[in-house]
């Protein structure tokens, strides 16, 4: 007996050092791999600093494992800035069921190893920079349900393999660069229910086989390069609740059963297509739609019945042929008498006729209203004050008539008005000076007269005015130019003005484009308007002013655009005009005498007009002035050939002077816009920056993105200014795109709190290679990410830099919104960032906030201002995660909605401390939802900066004021980083809120007196 318990304890024995040795063995597998792959990596935040043998490798950051093994189950690296290659070493780790490597920078391809991984789950690689294709290999992947793998740079065909995966739930590829048609086996995939294609270059037809897939709810196939005919399967999927189609070539009709067989379609976006024929009538069945883009195709006839439409909340009908020109066209608005949800609805570009419904006035959260270029008469309806939630109202280019309603002055929180190219008459009401939250007000090219309101000088937040081409008079009021805000534009060209120009002007040190031109102003320029140091553009052509021009106007160094044409001005053409960045000056028709200079912009005859001034001599030959003689005697003995010559020279160009007026006039408008607008950067070469950043030194590097690398330099050894250099990387796909794409927002956008393109640089470098750049404008106080979150308290530059106190902290918010602001809504092509976090937010000497990189950066049509209605990109998830709204990843489509959603949590992660990745937030908690619960529970301090508590502290201004201010910054930012994009505010009123926050604190701390804030409902 005896020797079989000694027999059984030693096979027990046994079994437990042979499980032991297995276990070690495993365990040993999946630390070398963790190892593996950390060796190719560059880990900048030092995410994986805890990947050393003083933890248990289960205890490394990123890393879970299972509780009965010690084996790793969750690899989790999202959004680490890591760069490198995914090592196939990750095939080791066997019992791995999620795999998150998104929004990082990694290159390289997917490793076929992974095709090792049986159990795993979720395959996440969203954001990077991975080429390639995805491996064959895959279908080892049995157990995988979702693999996100948009926003990269994968190619080729989708691979058949694919199609062996059964258990496929989700498969987001977009954002990619496929090509070749959409696979038909998608088809066959009968547990998808989410698929995102958009933003590839797929072409070809939409298989029909994708009608198959009956537990489909979202399909997103736009912007790709699609044609054909929509399959009518398609239009039968009972369960689809989002079909997104936008921006291809696709054909045909909107199925006339449309609303019968999608009953639970919540978005459908066909925009930018070639559909024609009618809206089918049966569109309002599908009566749980919120969103609703048919815009920028050939739609034509009436609208029919939106009756049943009850939850819409953006409608989009713009751009389209619909209207039969008729007065009955616009009766199908009184049919969404019951849409009392309707928060954008834009009818702009088509033929609609007849008077506005009073109807609209029923809609009493409308926020954002377009009805431009139609051809819709009559006057505006009186009721439209009672839209208290309008903050965008647009008509221009329609036959509106009348006088301009005293009751627009009721809605106090617009934000654009737009009455423009209409046929207004009376004068411009006095009441516009209540709407406190105006930024962009535009009521030129109408039949206005009388003086200007001096009531104008009471809204506070105006950035842009535009009243030209009217039959204005009187002087420009005083109260007009204390506009600090005033930013963007002044343009009151072509009216009947008069009088001086006030020395007030100089007030308007903001002020980028100050057009007086065609009035009857006279006198000198004053002086002051040297203090506009923020002008690029000054037209003051076609009036009476008169005298030299002064030198103090040197100090106007943005100055791109100078128009003086068509004054009495007199006395020598100034030197300092030549050191100025020029790039289009007209001085024609004046009095100007003495010598042209012949450098700077005057070495450029088609930049520069000097025709019309008599007395002028010497600078090129293009100008075809006389040589400066400077000996009087000799011009007097000048033969009779020589006078006769230049009279016959002068009568030549006196006829073709007169011609050119005719044609100048004719084509006023368009010569005027062309010269407001010019895009081309004056050009660098590769030489001049390889010598400014000392050979592109390491020492001169300052930091590296996902298509290039930015170097400091000094590009004028003479005035030792620092600025930023882009170069990028031509050698990684999409990098061409990506200079491409940046130039084209850059040409768009100028704005104080956007950060400045100096100028750029497209050529070849010393190897013989293409090679672009961009320079901008050096912010020598880093990132607000550096002042947020530095690495190292012993770092001496951060050390230098200090804490950021609660008043800069306000300023940064109000800076960044109104550049949002300006993007979205002032631009002529409006601009989602995508993009928005703490680390592309750039301060300067003086702790102005620049918003930075524009490399995700997409474009809308003029008309596609902040909604769903207007989104430009495709789906998938795009930007930052963390800062990515929840609808990017759920196959929404790009807009407005997102910039606001990241600046929410860019505002909250300002005054917290904390990333919204930070690894406190596990267990289902977000920085949004702890501020949310903090803020209900009114233990704010629990939540705040320490940084800032200390600085609320030391603060002299009542500390509670303070507080009540922080309380309606974090609800303001609450609001805009909502789940529901519709529950988020208009980036215009976030703007003005927060600025009106700042302004009151800053008022109560010099004046020592009291200021409320209002704080969102």
């Amino acid at each position: 007996m005896a020797s079989i318990s000694v027999y059984l304890f030693f096979c027990v024995a046994a079994f437990f050092n042979c499980l032991y040795f297995t276990i070690g063995e495993y365990d040993e597998t999946d630390k070398l791999a963790l190892l593996k792959i950390k060796a190719e990596v560059t880990d900048p935040l030092g995410v994986m600093s805890s990947w050393n043998d003083t933890l248990h490798f289960c205890n490394w950051d990123g890393v879970n494992c299972g509780r009965k093994h010690q084996r790793v189950t969750i690899l989790d690296l999202s959004s680490s800035k890591l760069t490198g290659t995914i090592s196939p070493f990750v095939g080791n780790l066997s019992f791995l069921t999620k795999l998150d490597l998104q929004n990082n920078s990694f290159t390289g391809i997917i490793p076929s190893a992974i095709g090792r991984l049986h159990r795993l789950q979720s395959l996440l690689l969203n954001n990077n920079l991975i080429g390639g294709q995805i491996p064959s290999n895959i279908s080892g992947c049995s157990s995988l349900t979702v693999l996100y793998a948009g926003d990269n740079k994968l190619m080729g065909d989708i691979p058949s393999e694919l199609a062996s995966l059964s258990y496929l739930n989700i498969i987001s590829l977009a954002d990619n660069s496929y090509t070749g048609k959409i696979p038909s086996f998608f088809g066959n995939l009968t547990s998808l229910s989410q698929l995102y294609l958009a933003g590839n270059n797929f072409d070809g037809m939409i298989p029909d086989s994708l009608g198959k897939l009956r537990h489909l709810t979202a399909l997103t196939l736009g912007m790709n390069n699609l044609s054909g005919i929509v399959p009518s399967s398609i239009f039968n999927l009972s369960s689809m609740t989002a079909l997104d189609l936008g921006q291809n070539e696709l054909e045909g009709y909107l199925p006339s059963h449309l609303g019968n067989t999608l009953p639970q379609l919540k978005f459908l976006s066909v925009y930018s297509n070639q559909l024609t024929g009618l809206i089918p009538a049966s569109i309002s069945n599908s009566s749980n739609l919120q969103i609703l883009q048919l815009d920028g195709n050939f739609l034509q006839g009436q609208i029919p019945s939106l009756q049943k439409l009850e939850k819409i909340v953006n409608l989009d009908f713009a751009h389209n042929f619909l209207g039969n020109g008729v007065n009955a066209d616009l009766d199908f608005v009184s049919t969404l008498g019951n849409a009392t949800v309707l928060q954008e609805f834009d009818i702009s570009g088509n033929n609609f006729r007849g008077n506005i419904p009073k109807h609209i006035c029923n809609f009493s959260m409308i926020s954002y209203l377009q009805f431009e270029t139609n051809k819709i008469g009559g006057q505006l309806p009186s009721c439209i004050e009672n839209l208290a939630n309008l903050q965008v109202f647009s008509v221009k280019g329609n036959q509106l008539d009348g006088v301009i309603p005293e009751g627009l002055g009721k809605l106090r929180t617009l934000s654009r008005l737009d009455l423009s190219g209409n046929k207004f008459s009376g004068s411009i009401p006095f009441s516009i000076g209540n709407l406190s939250q105006l930024t962009i007000l535009y009521l030129s090219e109408n039949n206005l007269e009388g003086n200007i309101p001096f009531t104008l000088g009471k809204c506070r937040n105006l950035q842009d005015l535009n009243i030209s081409v009217n039959n204005l008079s009187g002087r420009i009021p005083i109260q007009l130019l204390s506009l600090s805000s005033l930013s963007i534009a002044l343009d009151l060209h072509q009216n009947r003005l008069s009088g001086s120009l006030p020395a007030e002007i100089g007030q308007l040190t903001s002020l980028g484009t100050l057009d007086l031109g065609e009035n009857m102003f006279s006198g000198v320029i004053p002086s002051s308007l040297a203090s506009c140091i923020g002008l690029e553009r000054l037209y003051l052509d076609g009036n009476d002013f008169q005298g030299a021009i002064s030198d103090n106007l040197q100090t106007l160094k943005g100055l791109t655009v100078l128009d003086l044409s068509r004054n009495n001005f007199s006395g020598n053409v100034p030197n300092f005009l030549a050191s100025l960045q020029l790039q289009m000056l007209n001085l024609s028709y004046n009095d100007f005498q003495g010598e042209v200079p012949s450098v700077g912009v005057f070495r450029n005859a088609t930049a520069v007009s000097v025709v019309g001034n008599r007395k002028l001599c010497g600078g090129i030959t293009e100008f075809k002035l006389p040589k400066c003689d400077h000996n009087i005697s000799q011009v007097k003995n000048s033969g009779h050939r020589t006078r006769l010559i230049l009279s016959i020279l002068f009568a030549f160009v006196g006829v073709a002077l007169v011609v050119g007026l005719v044609l100048l006039y004719k084509g006023r408008k368009t010569k005027r816009r062309a010269l407001r607008d010019p895009v081309n950067f004056l050009q660098v070469s590769y030489q001049n920056l390889q010598k400014a950043t000392n050979g592109f030194s390491e020492e001169n590097l300052i930091g590296c993105g996902a298509f290039g690398t930015v170097y400091k330099g000094v590009l004028d050894p003479g005035s030792k200014t620092l600025v930023a250099i882009k170069v990028f990387n031509l050698e990684i796909q999409g990098g061409f795109k990506s200079f491409m794409a940046e130039c084209e927002v850059l040409r768009n956008i100028k704005h104080r709190n956007l950060v400045k393109v100096i100028t750029a640089c497209s050529g070849v470098d010393q190897q013989g290679k293409n090679f672009k750049a961009l320079v901008y404008e050096y912010m020598v106080n880093k990132s607000l990410d550096d002042w947020l979150h530095p690495i190292s308290e012993l770092d001496e530059t951060r050390k230098s830099m200090g804490k950021l106190n609660c008043f800069q902290r306000f300023g940064i918010a109000v800076d960044v919104a109104f550049a949002i602001d300006y993007l979205h809504h002032q631009c002529d092509v409006s601009i989602i960032h995508c993009d928005l976090k703490p680390s592309n937010v750039l301060l300067d000497d003086e702790m102005v906030a620049h918003v930075s990189d524009f490399g995700m950066a997409r474009l809308l049509s003029k008309d596609a201002i902040s909604s769903y209605s207007n989104q430009s990109s495709s789906v998938g998830v795009r930007g930052t995660i963390g800062y990515t709204p929840p609808e990017y990843g759920l196959g929404n489509k790009m807009s407005t909605y997102g910039d606001v959603y990241s600046f929410g949590i860019l505002v909250l992660e300002m005054f917290t401390g904390r990333r919204p990745t930070d690894s406190k937030w596990n267990k289902g908690k977000s920085l949004h939802g702890v501020v949310k619960e903090t803020l209900s529970k009114e233990v704010l301090t629990e939540i705040l900066d320490p940084l800032l508590l200390e600085d609320i502290v030391r603060e002299e201004t009542d500390s509670g004021l303070i507080m009540e201010a922080v309380i309606s910054i974090l609800r303001i930012a609450l609001l805009c980083s909502a789940d529901l994009p519709r529950e988020r505010l208009y980036m215009s009123d976030v703007a003005n809120r927060l600025s009106s926050i700042r302004n009151g604190l800053v008022e109560a701390r010099f004046l020592e007196g009291k200021a409320s804030f209002e704080t969102p409902e």
